[in-house]
């Protein structure tokens, strides 16, 4: 078994090959593993040792639960939320053959995430100022200058 994350995150990618090549990229304490651009799982410990967390959605969520597949909690601002991820069953860790069926269903979720996403309507470009003529002349104010007393001598 793998000694450090790094390893394990790269363990994970080898159990994950069979949808695609892997890439485990660090963050935020832990590892985002992707293929073809899109995020299947996430390698993290979160108090109980590093775990992968396979991403899920409403369809596939069900499945991972009635496998005994934990989800993905934090706390933010003193209650727990859940992400759309969840640990694989124990067997499932052992190979890329037994993972395949997991993998295969966080690829699904994360394509049809890609498609939400991709059929959301466009958002309207924010109004801009238009953009001053750069070659224009400033028109600045000149003080002028001060009126010249009149000497005594010159009245």
């Amino acid at each position: 078994m793998p000694t450090s994350n790094k390893e394990f995150a790269l363990y994970c990618c080898d159990l994950l090959a069979g949808v695609g090549p892997c890439r485990a990229k660090s963050m935020f304490g832990g590892y985002g593993i992707s293929t073809d651009g899109l995020t299947i799982a996430l390698m993290t410990d979160l108090g109980q040792g590093d775990k992968l967390w396979l991403k899920a959605n409403d369809e596939t969520a069900a499945q991972f639960r009635a496998a005994g597949g934990a989800q993905f909690m934090y706390p933010m601002k003193g209650q727990m939320k859940g992400m759309n991820f969840f640990t694989a069953p124990d067997e499932a860790m052992e190979s890329p053959a037994l993972m395949l069926p997991w993998a295969r269903l966080a690829l699904q979720a994360a394509l049809t995430a890609q498609a939400a996403k991709a059929q959301k309507a466009p958002r309207a470009p924010k109004a801009t100022k238009p953009l001053k003529n750069a070659t224009a002349k400033k028109t600045t104010k000149t003080a002028k200058p001060p009126a010249l007393k009149k000497s005594p001598s010159t009245q």
